[in-house]
């Protein structure tokens, strides 16, 4: 198995493992950021710890079985921080919309495509 493989399995296993808690339901404002309307479910796995000591974040698409699709890789020079998103059942399309949020402003990021969907 190459290491790519075990990521993926090894993301999967997490997800798999961990109740996903949507704290910030599509067609909701953020709430520091209320021109900001969330395209899809957005919210963690509990009982994990991401680098800024919350729980890993999840967008949630509307492909059913929720496998991860997809993660994204952010950087924010405004916060100084590195996070990852993991993608549930996205579509190609979500994916889209959910990478191009987090190219704005301070922010950049890069797409990693699950290769075993």
């Amino acid at each position: 198995m190459s290491s790519s493989e075990d990521f993926w399995l090894k993301l999967e296993q997490l997800v798999a493992t961990s109740n996903v808690k949507i704290n910030r339901p599509r067609g909701t404002s953020h709430p520091r950021y209320p021109s900001f309307v969330y395209p899809l479910d957005y919210g963690y796995l509990q009982d994990t710890k991401a680098g800024d000591g919350a729980g890993i974040d999840v967008w949630i698409g509307s492909l059913s079985g929720k496998t991860v699709t997809a993660v994204i890789c952010t950087i924010d020079l405004e916060k100084r921080d590195t996070e990852i998103k993991i993608l549930l059942g996205c579509t190609s399309d979500e994916t889209q919309t959910i990478l191009k949020i987090h190219n704005t402003g301070s922010q950049s990021a890069t797409l990693l495509l699950c290769n075993h969907n």
